[in-house]
């Protein structure tokens, strides 16, 4: 069984979009509410300003969002509102995160998880960064 700490920031996401959720209880009895959601922008240029020819708009898209997803969870840790983060996300957005996470976002990674729980109620995702 994995401790999650109290207050430690849980992001569980796909390459549609994100849930910002903290752990409201105790490290052994995980319950999760949610801070907020996150959509992409499509203000904001592609993963590298452009798309590869070989790459659809759906994972053009999608690894824009992974793009913009790591550059926020960079700003919250300078911004210093989390210490521990848990990351869920399915395998090709969790791979795309990864090597665009600030040094001291990636040494805050408590626990990930290479799963897409984003449709999943709140308890279930407990469950599953829990086990």
């Amino acid at each position: 069984m994995a401790l999650i700490p109290h207050n430690t920031l849980v992001v569980v996401a796909d390459g549609r979009g994100a849930l910002l959720l903290r752990n409201a209880g105790k490290p052994t009895d995980v319950s999760l509410r949610q801070e907020r959601k996150l959509e992409p922008d499509p203000a904001e240029n592609g993963p590298s300003g452009s798309r590869p020819e070989d790459q659809t708009k759906s994972q053009t898209d999608e690894a824009t969002f992974a793009k913009q997803l790591s550059h926020t969870l960079n700003k919250m840790k300078l911004d210093g509102e989390f210490d521990q983060l848990v990351l869920v996300a399915d395998p090709q957005t969790l791979g795309q995160i990864r090597p665009i996470l600030h040094k001291t976002v990636e040494a805050s990674l408590i626990r990930s998880l290479a799963k897409d729980l984003t449709n999943h109620p709140l308890d279930q995702i407990a469950e599953a960064i829990a086990a």
